[in-house]
């Protein structure tokens, strides 16, 4: 299967190929050429523009494109051409075409998606559209497809392939063989292949390459191998996790009683991976995933990706404010203190971030789990404070210099107490996240810079007050 990336999966473009492609003009020169022309309405030129193009060289340039240019184009490419540019294209970018297409054509194009692409398309498409798309499919098709429907949101179930080769135990390597050369043309992989009892329960699994070097003679359950397997309503994330880190081009999907029901491919869990990776990078920026390529995602989607987290950041903020207000006559006695306020709350935040980061990480990897909390939050106590030493040490000797004694000595206390509060926050947010059914990256860098910011403030002006005697 050909994969459409989701933000996730991109075709890596070289010179060489685009120089080929596109007679040496580089896709910024491309999207100009082609928006120009366009402009003058000089189709049969875009025509030779697009020509030499083969389907990957030319998801970069409908990237950058507007949605009108991009339906206008579409239609210039020759038929075969449209149909392998519109499998392999973002789904959010699949159903922004849809929109300027005829139903013919659009019914068309979805008919000839797999049944886990259609999938992805389905997730980005409005429920009327939806609808519509899987009423003109085949019967058999639209089958297939609402069974896919039916396992629920964010589950392996919904990714998984319907198109695949299995063999029997009982079955001989040149049965399996001529099994194989009857799905070459409809089967999704055939390099990994199934092995299954009477009553469809996966008993082991046998690779194309051992089936070409074995005797035709030999019975498949005399050289299967063990299987690995995920439920059908497992998290996606996790079954993929699971195919790419046994470095498995396959991964048999089954259903309660342990039957097969599809496969989970390589390329279709790296997709899931990349997708998710994606979505916690964004939320740990304190932004929603944009889901869709940059250059193509309208400004208002960027605005509205961004403005509900920066509203709730601000609302968070006040707490700092509220700190600062409470210890106003402390500052006044002493103002220098205002000077490594800055300072205070830039470290503590970036301590914070650096373990929910590194935590957040383990947990998309399966290092740790929840029931690591306390060995995780005494590793971030002592790394913590093992930083907060080397930071206060250094904090100390520069204001003691530069100011007193006294004032080194309570910033290089904050300094030790801070780290030592952040990366202990840090580091168990994630984890208690976790606990909860909550996304790890919601709860990451902007909640706890927040919560470290406020935080550590109280603790700034109580141990000043102390040494200070204030």
């Amino acid at each position: 299967m050909t994969m459409p990336p989701t933000n996730p999966v991109r075709v890596p473009q070289t010179k060489a190929a685009l120089g080929r492609a596109s007679q040496a003009k580089t896709q910024d020169e491309l999207v100009a050429s082609i928006s120009q022309l366009y402009a003058a309405r000089d189709l049969g030129a875009i025509t030779r523009e697009l020509s030499p193009l083969l389907a990957p060289d030319i998801i970069p340039v409908f990237e950058r494109l507007s949605d009108k240019q991009r339906a206008v184009m579409y239609r210039l490419l020759p038929k075969d051409r449209a149909a392998e540019v519109f499998e392999i294209l973002d789904p959010a970018l699949q159903s922004d075409l849809l929109h300027g297409l005829q139903d013919a054509e659009v019914a068309q194009l979805f008919t000839d998606l797999d049944h886990d692409d259609r999938l992805w398309l389905l997730d980005e498409v409005p429920a009327a559209l939806a609808t519509r798309l899987l009423r003109g499919l085949p019967e058999q098709e639209r089958v297939l497809t609402s069974a896919l429907l039916g396992y629920p949101q964010g589950s392996v179930g919904r990714r998984m392939s319907l198109e695949y080769v299995s063999t029997r135990a009982n079955f001989t390597v040149a049965e399996t063989m001529e099994r194989v050369r009857d799905r070459l043309d409809d089967a999704e992989t055939v390099y990994t292949i199934p092995v299954l009892d009477d009553s469809r329960h996966v008993v082991g699994v046998v690779s194309l390459r051992e089936l070409l070097a074995a005797d035709g003679a030999i019975v498949v359950a005399d050289m299967m191998n063990p299987v690995h397997t995920a439920g059908a309503i497992e998290d996606a994330e996790q079954a993929a996790r699971r195919c790419a880190d046994r470095a498995l081009l396959a991964l048999p999907i089954v259903d309660r009683e342990d039957r097969l029901v599809g496969m989970l491919t390589i390329d279709d869990a790296i997709r899931i991976l990349e997708h998710e990776e994606s979505e916690d990078a964004a939320r740990q920026g304190g932004t929603e995933p944009l889901r869709r390529p940059y250059l193509s995602t309208p400004v208002g989607a960027l605005v509205r990706s961004r403005v509900i987290w920066l509203l709730v950041l601000a609302v968070g903020a006040t707490l700092t404010v509220q700190v600062l207000s409470v210890f106003e006559a402390t500052i006044e006695q002493v103002t220098v203190l205002a000077l490594f306020v800055p300072l205070l709350i830039g470290t503590g935040g970036n301590t914070g971030n650096q373990a929910a980061t590194t935590v957040t990480r383990a947990l998309a990897l399966g290092d740790v789990a929840s029931r690591d909390f306390w060995r995780v939050l005494t590793r971030e106590l002592r790394t913590g404070a093992m930083l907060g030493l080397l930071l206060g040490a250094l904090g100390f000797g520069i204001a003691a210099v530069a100011f007193t004694p006294q004032i080194g000595l309570v910033i290089g206390l904050t300094l030790l107490a801070v780290c030592t509060l952040a990366a202990a926050v840090g580091g168990c947010m994630p984890l208690l996240a976790r606990a909860v059914k909550v996304d790890p990256a919601v709860f990451s860098n902007p909640f706890i810079s927040t919560f470290v910011d406020a935080s550590g403030l109280i603790i700034y002006f109580l141990i000043a007050r102390t040494i200070l005697g204030l």
